[in-house]
């Protein structure tokens, strides 16, 4: 199926991206929010995130439309990328709305980052195009969308999502089973719940604590997850002599890992220390050297991969 137009409902930071990413990949754009400065935040998001698709504002812009409402926005939709509150209720409505005034053949994909789709469409007459698409922020630059069907879920419309996905250059990856906080986000707080414990505990500053992963785990994981890596770390007789042996002394650890106590005092003080940390610099700032490594990250994957064939 050819995916013409899309639907992006709530713009935010992650409905700006998606919205310039679907409209790089050539599709017209409907963009519906009830925030006042709408235009300006497209305007702004168009300017900001073309260069890093290769395109310029003019390719992108009269791709772009702002609706006056959620139902005009679905109305000619192939696709409808949702990105409102994480609120159960809140997406109750929305999606019968989208199932009420979107076309029959519209796939339906929210962005949510830890609720189950199922939570939200037990009560809709037609669930059978409603599923999760979760992206990872910023979406037009990291390539992981976490596709996940809900109990309702067609068959149909998981492959029709995951041919969406590829169209707009992303990675989709299917989950078998529904789980609060899907895979990326689950494995993302196991991780910051550590961070959050060593900082309190007065092992690590927060800016030391992004030092260590940014010169050793997060440079690893991204050429290889955590199962490769343990392969290889295992030497000659991979994930078997890592489990048998090193494994040992990892699994004593687990018993030991921190669990923050964030209370409000606590989390007033980590509050500050990464304010401290990084508040001289403006958000701006800050997105605008994420943004510009992940590129060099993924030009240097990309010249890798080429390499490889």
């Amino acid at each position: 199926m050819t995916f013409r137009t899309a639907a992006v409902i709530g713009a935010g930071t992650i409905g700006l991206s998606w919205t310039a990413l679907f409209a790089a990949h050539g599709m017209e754009v409907q963009v519906s929010d009830p925030r006042p400065d709408l235009a300006d935040a497209v305007a702004d998001a168009l300017e900001a995130f073309a260069p890093h698709l290769g395109r310029t504002v003019a390719d992108l812009a009269p791709r772009v439309h702002l609706a006056t409402d959620v139902a005009e926005a679905v109305r000619n939709a192939d696709v409808v990328q949702e990105n409102g509150p994480e609120n159960v209720e809140f997406k109750k409505d929305l999606f019968a709305t989208l199932v009420r005034e979107a076309p029959s053949h519209a796939l339906l994909l929210s962005s949510s980052s830890a609720i189950p789709s199922t939570a939200f469409t037990t009560d809709l007459d037609d669930a059978s195009r409603v599923l999760i698409g979760h992206p990872f922020n910023p979406p037009h630059l990291i390539p992981l969308v976490e596709v996940v069907p809900g109990e309702r879920t067609s068959a149909e419309s998981v492959e029709r999502a995951v041919e969406f996905y590829r169209l707009a250059g992303r990675t989709p990856v299917v989950e078998r089973k529904e789980i609060p906080g899907f895979v990326g986000n689950r494995l993302q707080n196991a991780l910051s719940r550590e961070a959050i414990y060593l900082v309190e505990q007065g092992v690590v500053s927060p800016s030391e604590l992004d030092a260590v992963m940014t010169n050793s785990l997060g440079i690893r994981w991204s050429t290889v997850g955590p199962f490769l890596g343990s392969h290889l770390g295992g030497g000659p007789g991979g994930y078997r002599h890592m489990a048998e042996h090193i494994g040992k002394s990892m699994k004593k650890m687990w018993a030991g890992l921190g669990q923050p106590s964030q209370d409000p005092e606590e989390q007033e003080r980590l509050i500050e220390a990464v304010e401290s940390a990084y508040g001289s610099s403006t958000y701006s700032e800050l997105a605008e050297t994420r943004d510009r490594k992940q590129l060099a990250v993924l030009s240097a994957l990309d010249s890798a991969a080429r390499e490889e064939n």
